[in-house]
C-alpha cells in the first residue's frame, strides 16, 4: 500500500509545537521529513521531562514530535552550515521547506525563499509565526494565550464571575498553526502540480483563529452585539455545558435540538423546562440551578447507566486516561506502539485520519539530537575526512555524530 506522500521531500527548520506537529502530519502520511536543529539552542521540546530513556536524551513530548523523522544538527550561523542546506536542495531536491523563526531570520541566515526558490525552482516554502511575515506585530514573540487572547476568542471564553479560563490544550498553536500549515502546504503543492509554480505561504496562528467565531462572533459583522461571557447558546448562555455529580466528576450536556433537550429533561425529572424558552435570563438561571441540583444527587456513573439507552447528548467529562482507554479510542486505533530508542516501543497518539486506501507505517519515535548527521551528510557525497574537517570547524557544536 503506496504511501500518500510518498516522494515528498520536507526540509523542517521548526520548534516546540506548532511546526513540529505539522511536520508529524506529513511524516505520518509518508513524506520524508528532515528537521535541521541547532546544536547549541537545544528545540525545548526535548528538555520536557519525562524523559524515554535512561540517559534523558529523548523526552516523550519529542519522542511523538519527531516521530518518522530523520535529524540533522547544524549550525546554521556559520557559513559551512548554510552551504550544506543549500547541497541539500540542489541535490536532494527537497520540495518544501517549513520554518517557525520570526520575520528576517532566516534571511539572515541566507536561507530567505528568495534564495533557496533560486537554488530549488518550484519550492514550497512555508512561514509559521505568530502575527504573520507583516503587519505591526510582526517582530512580537508570543504563545497560544497570546494568539488567542489578541483574536477576540478569550472574550467570551469563560464565565461572567471569573473571567477567561486557560485551555487546557493548544488551541491556536494546532489547529490554527498546525493544520493551516499542512492545508496550506498540500493546497500549494496541488497548484504546483498544475502549473509547475513553487511558493511562498504566510501563516499566521492569530489570523487563524479568526475564523472560529464563526457561531459566537462573525453575526457582530453584521452589526449584532458583540458576544460576552455566558450569553451565547453555546458559551453558557443555554443549558448546554457541564454540571458537576456527586462524585465530584461532570457531565457534558449538548442537546440542542428539541428531541434532543426533551430526552434530557424527562430522564432528570424536569418536564417542565421543555416548554417555553429558558435562554431569557431570568428563567435561564434558575432553570440551570435545577439542573444542576438534580444531576448533583447522583454519581458520573450512575447518570450515565441511565442515559444509556436515552438519545440526549449527554456523555461523560473523562479523564485523559480514562478518554485512551475508552472503547471509543480502542476501536478507533488512536493509540499506536511506535519503535522506540531502546529497542521497545512507547504508546503513542496515531494519525487521526482514516483512509480507505492507505495505513501509516509508524517506523520510529523522534531520535537523539543529530543521530542522523553522519548518514545523511554520507549520502551528500562527504568523505570521512570531510566530515570529520567540518566537525573540527564546530558547525556540529559539542554533538557526537
Amino acid at each position: 500500500m503506496a504511501a500518500l506522500l510518498a516522494g515528498l521531500k520536507v526540509l523542517d527548520f521548526t520548534s516546540l509545537l506548532p511546526g513540529p506537529v505539522a511536520t508529524l502530519m506529513l511524516a505520518d502520511l509518508g513524506a520524508e521529513v528532515l528537521k535541521v536543529e541547532s546544536p547549541t539552542r537545544m528545540d525545548l521540546a526535548r528538555m520536557m521531562p519525562p524523559y524515554v530513556d535512561a540517559a534523558g536524551r529523548v523526552s516523550c513530548l519529542h519522542a511523538y514530535l519527531g516521530r518518522n523523522k530523520r535529524c540533522l544538527v547544524l549550525d546554521l550561523k556559520r557559513e559551512q552550515g548554510r552551504l550544506l542546506i543549500e547541497r541539500l536542495m540542489r541535490e536532494q531536491g527537497f520540495d518544501v521547506v517549513v520554518e517557525q523563526f520570526r520575520p528576517g531570520v532566516m534571511e539572515r541566515l541566507g536561507l530567505s525563499y528568495e534564495r533557496l526558490s533560486g537554488i530549488a525552482p518550484g519550492l514550497i516554502y512555508c512561514s509559521l509565526t505568530g502575527y504573520g511575515q507583516s503587519g505591526p506585530y510582526r517582530e512580537r514573540a508570543g504563545h497560544d494565550i497570546n494568539y488567542l487572547a489578541l483574536a477576540g476568542v478569550m472574550s467570551y471564553s469563560g464565565t461572567r464571575e471569573g473571567g477567561p479560563v486557560a485551555m487546557g490544550i493548544q488551541v491556536a498553536d494546532m489547529a490554527s498553526g498546525s493544520n493551516n500549515a499542512v492545508i496550506g502546504i498540500l493546497a500549494a503543492l496541488i497548484h504546483r502540480l498544475q502549473t509547475g509554480e513553487g511558493q511562498h505561504i504566510d501563516v499566521s496562528m492569530t489570523d487563524g483563529m479568526l475564523p472560529y467565531h464563526a457561531v459566537g462572533a462573525i453575526k457582530t459583522l453584521a452589526g449584532e452585539d458583540e458576544p460576552g461571557f455566558e450569553t451565547e447558546v453555546l458559551n453558557g448562555g443555554s443549558l448546554y455545558g457541564f454540571y458537576r455529580t456527586a462524585d465530584g466528576k461532570y457531565l457534558a450536556f449538548g442537546g440542542l435540538e428539541p428531541q434532543f433537550f426533551a430526552a434530557f429533561c424527562e430522564t432528570l425529572g424536569l418536564e417542565d423546562l421543555i416548554e417555553g424558552s429558558v435562554m431569557q435570563p431570568d428563567r435561564l438561571d434558575r432553570a440551570r440551578e435545577r439542573v444542576a441540583e438534580v444531576i448533583a444527587g447522583r454519581t458520573r456513573d450512575e447518570w450515565m447507566e441511565l442515559f444509556a439507552q436515552v438519545d440526549a447528548c449527554v456523555e461523560p467529562v473523562l479523564s485523559f486516561n480514562d478518554a485512551v482507554s475508552s472503547e471509543l479510542v480502542k476501536a478507533r486505533e488512536m493509540l499506536v506502539d511506535v519503535p522506540g530508542p531502546n529497542g521497545g516501543t512507547l504508546p503513542q497518539i496515531a494519525q487521526p485520519i482514516k483512509f480507505s486506501g492507505f495505513r501509516p507505517q509508524y517506523r520510529h519515535t523522534g531520535t537523539e539530537l543529530g543521530c542522523h548527521t553522519r548518514e545523511i551528510l554520507i549520502s551528500l557525497g562527504y568523505g570521512e575526512q570531510e566530515i570529520d574537517s567540518l566537525k573540527a570547524q564546530g558547525i556540529f557544536g559539542e554533538i557526537d555524530i
